[in-house]
């Protein structure tokens, strides 16, 4: 896992000359890439107000400065005195003269039933049911909960809440009523809209009782919207709204003007949640996530007015509102599927790309690791319309990524930032050559460098990824918990960010990944990320997944034990030992796995995250925290299984 990797993809003059990072280039009158990022640096400040109106941009009252940072580099307020509603610039753009004439979104459930909307329509839609959440006495500032599959109904939604000023809260569409109880409650959510129900694999999955439950345990809760599922008689709901009534309602007097609110006004929470303690919410802003991710949108992931784009992911995540603000902001087309990715079969996905021409396709690691599991399930043509790929939510080994780019025949974008960060802090631009599992690029206007323990910067070796000055898109802060915030992301190094992922820094601009700093390995006296020795184990045919943790040990402190996902005829001494040997003849016999364990599978979070933190604590026994986002349960208790009939190391 090195930059040092020879390049898997170099762009072409064409390829340079097309990128909507070189017309950004060109419109600031510079000339390369590195120009630009020395510029963004620089002049953060003219930077950020000659990108906007590259980009279209609409502000209703100007701003009066770049950052104001009277409360410390932790709380900035950017673009002060400024007035904005970031919807509006997705119906108004200032650059973009045809957009309502184009589809804005094009949706498809399991059942294969699609449902389009023009740029046009979405904003008749948007502002009939912004009108109708008004009508039922909602409006600036309330949290509105929303709890909804992938479709036209959840976009019409989420641009609705934030259309009238108010704040959305994602939420998986799987959470059960614990978890859904702790995200409302947390901030005192005054609405709700959610599904009745959606398709899994041909089955009803039903909302009705986790929202029923949720609903009496939430007092500050006032208005529940429900959308009824297609061709199912549902519960009904006391009290409820139905979804296309209150979009009915609002078709008789549409609010046609979108709430002007302050650059940094709420727009969304996003709840994430770690091992322990209660899931944080990170605060998003009208002038800080919107643009952050316009900007990624055009400069990473080379979006623009036409392209289509497809990024299976729920609402409840951050890759839900990430496309549907980048899609609409750059004039592109938001494709959606609601269903899973393999029913009936591993050719789900690959058939909705060629159906729709999607040109741009983002996959977490997890889904990448099955479509190459199922190559033979892609057909030739499936994929020809893709220009590019984008991969995120943890550490790529570099088979994947090879695979990946190979067979979509495209550049694949490497994003990392998180929801607390809004788009990315590091990722692959189009106008340089790709290496597997690394980036090439810092985002523009983020100052980033890796540091070790004693808080200086290090090269060559693992370090903490860290932020050297506040950029726009960073959270406002955690949800009515500042200290929270402070402790976890400005205390370890005064006045830096300290993102929580372990890096490595070769060159100025060319980084890896270890995974997070939490699920550091300190072996042999040395810090070692798991995606170095995870990378090695996957090169084995036989593996599908590896996750690798440090568990206590009363003499050395630390030792290295192994998880790996492979088959039942695998579970022998000899093939465990196989596993052993290619880490120590990798890595040095220091490293050596002391115990490997094959499993049927890692616990991993909705969103496709091996949660190793978890594995962790299952393996030594400790209480496992919250674990609302787990897909697998049934992975947690195998591993605690296994721990209890192990026989630990001498």
């Amino acid at each position: 896992m090195s930059p040092k990797t020879d390049p898997v993809w170099w762009p072409s003059a064409h390829d340079i000359s097309t990128a909507q990072v070189t017309a950004l280039i060109d419109a600031l009158g510079l000339g390369t890439y590195d120009e630009l990022y020395a510029y963004s640096i620089a002049n953060p400040g003219e930077y950020w107000h000659r990108l906007m109106t590259w980009l279209g941009i609409q502000w209703q009252e100007p701003f009066s400065a770049y950052v104001d940072l009277s409360e410390g580099k932790p709380f900035p307020k950017w673009f002060p005195g400024g007035k904005i509603n970031w919807v509006e610039s997705v119906f108004e753009s200032g650059v973009d003269r045809e957009r309502l004439r184009r589809i804005a979104v094009i949706a498809e459930d399991e059942s294969g039933l699609i449902t389009q909307r023009t740029y046009a329509e979405l904003r008749e839609d948007v502002q009939s049911f912004a009108a109708g959440l008004v009508a039922s006495k909602l409006g600036s500032g309330d949290r509105i909960g929303l709890l909804m599959e992938s479709s036209v109904e959840s976009v019409v939604t989420y641009l609705a809440i934030s259309y009238i000023g108010a704040i959305a809260v994602p939420l998986f569409s799987g959470f059960g009523s614990d978890a859904l109880v702790a995200r409302l409650q947390g901030c005192d959510a005054k609405g709700l809209v959610a599904t009745e129900g959606f398709m899994r694999r041909g089955k009803s999955i039903l909302t009705h009782d986790a929202i029923e439950t949720s609903a009496r345990l939430l007092p500050a809760l006032e208005v529940l919207v429900i959308k009824p599922m297609r061709g199912q008689q549902g519960n009904a709901h006391a009290g409820a709204l139905d979804w296309y009534d209150v979009l009915a309602a609002g078709r008789a007097e549409p609010l046609v003007h979108a709430v002007p609110s302050d650059a940094n006004t709420p727009c969304m929470i996003v709840y994430t949640s770690g091992t322990t303690g209660k899931p944080k919410g990170t605060v998003h802003t009208h002038g800080g996530f919107p643009l952050k991710i316009a900007h990624d949108a055009a400069v990473y992931f080379n979006l623009g007015a036409g392209d289509r784009w497809l990024w299976p992911a729920d609402m409840g995540w951050v890759a839900g509102p990430i496309t549907i603000v980048g899609a609409f902001l750059r004039g592109a087309t938001l494709v959606c599927y609601d269903g899973a990715p393999d029913y009936p079969d591993w050719s789900r996905l690959p058939q909705l790309i060629r159906r729709h021409s999607v040109t741009h396709f983002g996959a977490s690691p997890t889904l990448i690791r099955s479509l190459a599991a199922h190559d033979s399930s892609i057909t030739p043509d499936d994929l020809a319309s893709v220009r590019l790929a984008i991969t995120a939510g943890e550490v790529i080994d570099t088979e994947s990524f090879r695979w990946y780019g190979e067979r979509f025949a495209c550049p694949v974008i490497n994003f990392t930032g998180g929801s607390e960060v809004s788009g990315g802090l590091l990722a692959n631009v189009v106008v340089r050559p790709i290496v597997p599992s690394g980036f090439n690029a810092i985002a523009p206007s983020v100052r980033v460098d890796v540091r070790g323990a004693d808080g200086k910067p290090v090269r060559g070796e693992v370090g903490e990824l860290a932020v050297l000055e506040p950029f726009v898109g960073m959270t406002r802060s955690f949800w009515g918990d500042s200290e929270r915030y402070l402790a976890t992301y400005w205390q370890t190094v005064p006045d830096v960010w300290i993102h929580g992922d372990l890096a490595i820094q070769f060159e100025d601009h060319a980084f890896v990944l270890c995974g997070r700093s939490d699920d550091t390995l300190k072996i042999a006296g040395k810090r070692v990320g798991p995606a170095e020795i995870e990378d090695v184990i996957v090169e084995l045919a036989d593996v599908a997944e590896a996750a690798a943790v440090g568990v206590s040990d009363p003499l050395k402190g630390e030792r290295l034990v192994v998880f790996v996902v492979a088959g039942k005829e695998h579970r022998t001494s000899a093939f465990c030992g196989r596993i052993v040997d290619i880490v120590s003849e990798r890595h040095g016999r220091p490293f050596a796995p002391s115990q490997v364990h094959i499993v049927d599978e890692l616990p991993k979070t909705r969103s496709g995250k091996i949660m190793r933190r978890l594995i962790k604590r299952a393996y030594e026994g400790q209480p496992l925290g919250d674990t609302a986002s787990l897909e697998n349960p049934s992975a947690v208790e195998a591993i605690r299984e296994i721990a209890q009939s192990v026989v630990k190391p001498a």
